[in-house]
């Protein structure tokens, strides 16, 4: 039971980690921005994708050791709901992952460099929606948790 306890803390954690950094990228985002800023994003962004990749490990992780079993969430249609859009948030991650680091690169040949509004704009709008489609994995997980496979 400690290291199902252990491992439902861990990923619950990790949640509000990668949460947390999400939503100083969306405030970053708000502008207006200053290469300090820009590296201060490049960092968050690196520190979010290495939470959601823990907290993808630490899921996998109960799905195989924790408690429930792995029937529980082979056979539970919420479960591949809240996996399907975790992996729509990690691919809609990768947008402004790639144009951060563009920023990042543009900042160390030329400090002045700052991005076009309209470019900025698309980031926050990219993470304002992948925020809100965290909260339907919190839906989702709570549907799971409950409900079952029906």
């Amino acid at each position: 039971m400690l290291p199902d306890l252990l491992l439902a803390a861990l990923h619950h954690l990790l949640v509000f980690a990668l949460v947390a950094m999400l939503v100083a990228e969306s405030t970053l985002l708000r502008g207006p921005l200053t290469a300090d800023s820009l590296q201060r994003l490049a960092r968050l962004d690196a520190g979010y994708g290495m939470a959601a990749g823990l907290l993808l490990g630490t899921g996998l992780l109960r799905v195989f050791f924790g408690a429930k079993g792995s029937d529980f969430y082979l056979h539970n249609p919420w479960f591949h709901a809240k996996l399907g859009a975790y992996v729509l948030v990690g691919l809609l991650s990768l947008l402004p992952t790639l144009r951060f680091m563009r920023w990042r690169k543009a900042v160390r040949d030329n400090p002045a460099f700052l991005p076009e509004p309209a470019d900025l704009a698309r980031q926050r709008s990219v993470v304002r929606f992948e925020l809100i489609l965290v909260g339907a994995i919190f839906l989702l997980a709570a549907a799971m948790a409950r409900y079952g496979g029906f």
